[in-house]
């Protein structure tokens, strides 16, 4: 558990500065917005991982 606990920490702590850019942090769905904010960096972080080699050979073409 403490290995899950060192990767969703970092990705919750931006989550809840993003969140708080868009909702007070007093606010009753606060929890929400930062739980919506985590999925969408977590999912961002997953296709960056997937698609790595597509992304850094295309912009090797665009430098070109």
């Amino acid at each position: 558990m403490p290995a899950i606990s060192w990767l969703l920490q970092p990705i919750m702590m931006t989550a809840a500065f993003i969140a708080a850019w868009f909702v007070a942090e007093d606010s009753a769905n606060f929890g929400v917005v930062q739980m919506a904010v985590a999925v969408l960096l977590l999912t961002s972080i997953v296709a960056l991982a997937t698609f790595w080699r597509s992304i850094a050979s295309w912009i090797a073409a665009l430098t070109r």
